[in-house]
């Protein structure tokens, strides 16, 4: 090979490796250069985020049910864990600077737990996913809390805000720089509640080591308190494992909402649905009498039968002749049981759907139920059996195989007090009553039938003995009905008690159950004279 050949092939090598070396900067530095760019970023910068405080829970005049306190936290880095945000930092971790926390805490403790509801860190399943009621807020991270019952969890999407971050730039071994900036967390938006702060103070200390549930509303579907008891502390899910498992372990079942989640014989307080079946269907009028001897007596091909009138069973007495506001009055239960009969339990059952017995009341807390209204049909299906008179008649009195929940059967009551208006109850104060009302179509006339009866019941001569001296003493004229509702096959009965006031115009609507307490009007109508003369005196 001669010198000029080896002179072309240096050349040549050169001129490649100058291009090829020219086209690889023009990709690193042109075309790639945003990308490795970023790259870099990413090994230098550390994003660090910083936790929105919840929205704040606000009772109707403002005060606060849950709230966030203020709580100095720091970023730290260290070199195992890396850069983190915390109150409580591990061992030779350095601050580098110090960052605006805060813990949730629930003012009114156990007398507003079932309300509230607490908050609590995700599990595995939660980590990673997309709420899909909240999809605007991004995948569930390991630092994130979420509501677990009660309004936290029933607004959890409205109640969290937009964390922030903080902006670190890092040496190559991952060692702090300095602060590039910081992007503020955005607070999540408050609830302001129907509820009447110092109402539910008050309901929380009447049911003392006792299974039970106070409910009180307006005539249009406003809660202004709801009590389930036993309770427990909202607090305690933040700070305290021992009591948090003494809770989850407790057989009294604290966590158990009674008032959504609690499913009962109604007892007598159901008789108001029945008298507003029957008026409605013209099976009686407010002509109507029925003789009441102290029971009645039928004889089938299985054998004769015999169901008895309470105060028969109880005193051996009699009514005599009973019209519907004598019988809401006296709770008579033989004139219930033949106007059940008049009435038909198609007619009966199509009614107490009608006042949404058999629905959930789409109250805005998480783990309500139905409630069961059964029929004929039900019966066969259900239990292989054929529907009879005694069913009937057991239904009418609201036992048997009927069972609701607290807040059903008090929103089916409500529309009896408001004149004849089915209406959501709702805690959020922003809901309107326009937007959750619908007409039953009743006939004014049977509605105010119907509450000229409950207001006998609360007068001289009925069963509510508690509320016999409240006009006397308030000029506030009261309407009411007593329940006591057997329990499978024992003596123990549920004790119910139900009220409004004033009768033209109520302002509230009070609805009571004391599981397994006796009667209604010696255990449950002591505890609503003591709500109404509490909200009447305020």
């Amino acid at each position: 090979m001669n010198e000029k050949s080896i002179k072309f092939i240096i050349y040549f090598f050169l001129c490649t490796s100058f291009i090829v070396l020219f086209v690889k900067l023009f990709e690193l530095q042109i075309i790639k250069g945003v990308y490795y760019k970023n790259l870099a970023d990413g090994n230098r910068i550390r994003r660090v985020v910083l936790k929105a405080p919840r929205g704040e829970i606000l009772a109707r005049g403002g005060e606060l049910l849950a709230k966030n306190d203020k709580n100095e936290e720091g970023l730290y880095y260290n070199p195992n864990v890396g850069y983190y945000v915390s109150d409580t930092p591990t061992e030779k971790s350095r601050k580098i600077a110090s960052v605006d926390g805060w813990k949730r805490y629930y003012p009114l403790k156990e007398a507003a737990s079932h309300i509230t509801g607490y908050i609590g860190a995700i599990n595995e399943d939660e980590l990673g996913k997309v709420s899909t009621d909240c999809p605007k807020k991004g995948e569930r991270t390991l630092s994130d809390v979420i509501g677990r019952s009660g309004l936290e969890e029933y607004y959890d999407c409205s109640l969290r805000g937009a964390d922030g971050e903080k902006l670190v730039e890092v040496a190559a071994d991952g060692t702090y720089v300095r602060l590039l900036g910081e992007k503020p967390s955005v607070k999540g938006v408050d609830l302001k509640l129907t509820i009447d702060y110092p109402l539910q103070e008050y309901v929380s200390t009447l049911l003392p080591e006792i299974k039970g549930m106070v409910l009180v509303t307006d005539s249009h579907g406003e809660v202004l308190a709801l009590y389930s008891s036993p309770s427990y502390d909202s607090n305690v899910f933040l700070n305290d494992r021992d009591k948090v498992s003494g809770i989850l372990n407790d057989k009294s079942l604290p966590l158990f909402n009674r008032v959504v989640s609690g499913k009962y014989s109604p007892g007598s307080i159901f008789k108001p649905i029945v008298a507003t079946a029957a008026l409605e269907t013209g099976s009686i009028d407010k002509n109507y009498r029925y003789h009441d001897t102290g029971s009645i007596n039928f004889s089938t091909p299985y054998g004769d039968y015999s169901f008895n009138n309470w105060y028969f069973t109880q005193y051996g007495g009699v009514e005599g002749d009973v019209d519907v506001t004598k019988a809401l009055a006296r709770s008579t239960d033989t004139f219930f049981y033949k106007v059940g009969e008049l009435t038909g339990i198609e007619e009966i059952v199509g009614w107490s759907r009608k006042f949404g017995l058999s629905e959930k009341t789409d109250i805005d807390l998480p783990g309500e139920i139905e409630g069961l209204v059964p029929d004929p049909q039900w019966k066969q299906e259900v239990k292989g059996e054929r529907w009879f008179l005694g069913n009937t008649y057991h239904f009418s009195i609201g036992q048997g195989d009927l069972s609701i929940t607290p807040v059903g059967i008090h929103t089916a009551l409500e529309a009896i007090a408001n004149g004849g208006k089915l209406c959501m109850p709702h805690l959020n104060s922003e809901v309107q009553d326009g937007d959750v009302c619908k007409s039953l179509d009743v006939d004014p006339k049977n509605i105010d039938l119907v509450k000229e009866g409950m207001e006998k019941a609360c007068s001289q001569g009925g069963t509510a003995y508690t509320f016999f001296d409240f006009k006397d003493k308030t000029g506030i004229d009261v309407a009411c009905k007593t329940g006591t509702a057997q329990v499978g096959t024992q003596d123990d009965t549920h004790a119910w008690f139900t009220a409004f006031a004033p009768i033209e115009e109520p302002e509230i609507v009070v609805t009571i159950l004391i599981e397994k307490g006796g009667e209604g009007s010696k255990i449950a109508g002591p505890v609503a004279r003591q709500i109404f003369d509490f909200w009447f005196k305020k």
